[in-house]
């Protein structure tokens, strides 16, 4: 008999009259905001515009939905285009399944075209926007909680997940509830990130390249618990296989990088650093600011009167002649 489970929804959708609220469906658009919000502070803590983020996010999350479904779909076509399946399915995305590797991948592609429209480094954005990205994942994984889906092996620990559903195969009892270690870890890797980012004051991407090699690292022993079918090479789930590629190159793209490209960039947004355009004229943009004196040739400073004073010419001005004390005295 257990003693304590974490309890499973009998039902992953409510409605509200004709139109169906899901949950996957919600943790996905939380996540989604608190990244666009989380990105935005630290873009104009980088010296960015505030809105920047949103409006490059335009780009960036329909492409990451996209990307995120494409890979799921493809590494389990079985479930979608083998015999007895509705191949109609497969667009279904609020029922779940989305790849973070697709996601992260073609989303890397949208932002790139935001930044590219917007004459922005991309580097630059992604180690803004890291944080908040693993962030959305962590609220995102709670989705499976809501479906039922993505747990490990059977399990009587008192955080065991109670499994209550029998589709798609399904058999009621506790597991181990690894959307759940997922989620911790994120945001384990959202709080490496950021303390990492103000430690060594990442640039060029490796804020982003540290996000990635952390998450896959709790990615490749979680999937390995998991007990959902997938396909195998070498006796290593695909998912594992990929989580470890891809924690090798971000490596090795945080060690080339700092390297070839050491410190952070200076400046992340052109023209941020003119405000919102009310006008004003800081040092350097060939204007003064108002009610500051002015300095002349030698240094000294002048003032209001004196600048409006003509100017004598060289040939009125009497000669000076200095005593031995040094002051000046007109003959």
């Amino acid at each position: 008999m257990e003693l304590a489970f974490i309890p499973s929804p009998s039902r992953g959708v409510l409605h509200l009259g004709p139109i169906p609220l899901r949950g996957y469906a919600f943790c996905i658009i939380i996540g989604v905001f608190v990244a666009v919000w989380l990105g935005n502070k630290r873009w104009v803590a980088r010296g960015g515009q505030s809105g920047t983020v949103a409006d490059i996010a335009v780009w960036a999350v329909p492409f990451g939905l996209v990307g995120g479904r494409l890979y799921h779909v493809i590494t389990d076509y079985e479930l979608y285009f083998s015999e007895g399946r509705n191949w109609v399915d497969a667009f279904k995305i609020w029922e779940g399944g989305l790849g973070i590797w697709g996601a992260i991948a073609l989303g890397a592609l949208g932002a790139w075209i935001g930044c590219r429209r917007r004459g922005i480094p991309m580097p630059a954005y992604a180690d803004a926007v890291a944080p908040g990205i693993v962030l959305a994942q962590a609220i995102g994984r709670w989705g499976n909680w809501f479906n039922q889906e993505l747990y490990g092996r059977a399990t009587d620990l008192p955080w065991a997940l109670e499994i209550t559903s029998t589709a798609d195969g399904r058999v009621p009892g506790t597991y181990h509830p690894t959307f759940l270690y997922e989620s911790l870890w994120c945001v384990g890797v959202a709080v490496l990130v950021i303390w990492a980012d103000r430690r060594f004051t990442l640039g060029h991407g490796r804020a982003f390249a540290l996000y990635v090699a952390a998450y896959c690292a709790g990615r490749f022993w979680i999937e390995y618990m998991r007990v959902d079918d997938a396909h195998h090479i070498l006796g290593l789930r695909l998912n594992n296989w990929t989580a470890l590629f891809v924690f090798l190159l971000a490596v090795v793209y945080i060690v080339v990088s700092a390297k070839k490209r050491p410190g952070r960039e200076p400046v992340v947004e052109p023209g941020a650093a003119d405000g919102d355009g009310d006008g004003a004229k800081t040092v350097g943009d060939g204007g003064d600011a108002p009610g500051e004196d002015q300095k002349d040739d030698k240094g000294e400073e002048t003032t209001e009167a004196e600048k409006d004073e003509p100017a004598e010419k060289d040939d009125a001005v009497p000669q000076d002649v200095t005593d031995g004390a040094g002051s000046a005295k007109k003959s």
